[in-house]
């Protein structure tokens, strides 16, 4: 037997590290929201997370009013053959009408237009035959249009009292015209989560600096960034860290007072040279710790003081996925907001893994497309590696696959979860 053998490390079991959906569960337990409200003018509220219930304060429309340009009338004139009405009055958008409308007569109306007293009913212009007769504007409505046709009813759209919207829900543009069509002109939101990004390694260096070629870009502030401006959060670049103890700890402690969160890459692992997981053992709590995933297994997750950490693996793919899986819901709850869990649909694998680590939850990285028979299937990106960025960037999603599969085939049904999903255009 050959002294200090390597183990086959891709059937290692991973019983001793956290299950992804006890990781999450951790998460759920041990956060709240730290933001406080405040009131913003509905024009700075897109994407902001609502701390107040939004309730109509009256129906929306406030009165009956055209859905098109063309003649409001009463149905109870109109008979199968059609009708000939008399054009009594002429109401414009933002215009009413105090003058009920008489037996067989008209009023010419426009879209908006608020409906006249006793009408019911409108007919399109594009539908209509106009006749002039003494001076009298008449026109000629076709048979076969129902009662109430081309009618908005006042409140059709929200009525009095209705709840429109429940703090936590982020504001998307639909729900700001909602608010909008109630009148409000501000509204109280939960105010933006401060973050503190840090990056380490003595490799690191950032775009424009000279490199030699021990050097490497950092990519991951940047990736990092994008993804929390998907979120309601300030940023703040606390640059990088050398690969030092005291440098390190130093760094986290003061920033633990000035931050909501703080959000490193790198260091996570245990090795001689990563000190970022000593340092929130010596200043914080540790509540997590390695985890049964891939890729992203060193990822932590404690808090020092009243600071939540997160510490993200050093790859660029390790910690994308990481961040979406679990620093997204984290700061968004924080932010005020409900726990973000990604909404996946299951499609057939275009493709092939002959051996899968059991135990052990994996992300691979996979775009979509119809195959011969115009099925929507999903393709795992070729290549595995931790450190390819272009594997990001040509995928559509992450698939996921579960602790309990440990080979998948072609046709087999796997879980899509689209970037989306994740707030990524």
């Amino acid at each position: 037997m050959k002294a200090n053998s390597l183990r086959d490390d891709c059937f290692v079991h991973d019983k001793d590290r956290l299950r992804h959906q006890e990781a999450l569960a951790i998460l759920r337990e041990r956060l709240t929201s730290v933001a406080t409200p405040e009131s913003v003018p509905l024009e700075a509220c897109y994407g902001r997370i609502l701390a107040e219930t939004i309730v109509a304060p009256r129906n929306v429309p406030l009165a009956d009013n055209s859905a098109v340009d063309g003649y409001a009338f009463r149905h109870a004139d109109f008979d199968e053959a059609g009708g000939f009405f008399r054009v009594q009055q002429r109401i414009a958008a933002g215009q009413a009408s105090d003058a009920a409308l008489a037996p067989w007569a008209a009023a010419r109306i426009f879209t908006g237009a608020v409906m006249p007293p006793g009408a019911d009913t409108v007919v399109m212009q594009e539908d209509c035959e106009t006749h002039e007769q003494d001076g009298q504007d008449f026109v000629i409505v076709p048979q076969g249009l129902k009662a109430g046709a081309n009618r908005r009813k006042a409140g059709e759209d929200v009525s009095e009292g209705t709840e429109l919207l429940k703090p936590g829900q982020v504001l998307r543009p639909q729900d700001v015209a909602a608010i909008a069509s109630t009148g409000k002109p501000d509204v109280s939101v939960y105010r933006k989560l401060r973050i503190g990004l840090v990056s380490t390694g003595d490799e690191l260096r950032r775009p424009g600096d000279l490199v030699t070629v021990a050097d490497v870009y950092d990519s991951n502030h940047f990736l990092l960034r994008g993804l929390c401006e998907t979120l309601p959060v300030e940023i703040e670049d606390l640059g990088i860290l050398k690969d030092r103890a005291d440098v390190v700890e130093e760094a986290l402690g003061n920033a633990a007072g000035r931050f909501d969160v703080i959000l490193t890459t790198g260091g996570a692992s245990k090795g001689e040279e990563d000190h970022v997981l000593s340092a929130l053992d010596t200043l914080g709590e540790r509540h997590m710790w390695q985890l049964a995933v891939k890729p992203g297994r060193p990822m932590m997750f404690g808090k020092i003081g009243d600071c939540a950490f997160l510490g993200l693996p050093g790859n660029p793919v390790a910690a994308m996925v990481c961040f979406l899986l679990y620093a997204r819901p984290m700061i968004n709850v924080l932010a005020g907001g409900d726990f973000l869990t990604p909404q996946g649909f299951q499609v057939p694998a275009a493709f092939d893994v002959p051996r899968k680590k059991p135990d052990r939850r994996e992300f691979y990285r996979g775009y979509l497309s119809m195959d011969e028979t115009g099925k929507t299937v999903t393709h795992k990106f070729a290549r595995d590696g931790s450190g390819l960025i272009t594997g990001l960037r040509e995928a559509d999603g992450l698939i996921e696959i579960p602790e309990d599969v440990t080979d998948i085939r072609k046709g087999d049904p796997v879980i899509f979860l689209p970037f989306s999903g994740f707030g990524i255009r």
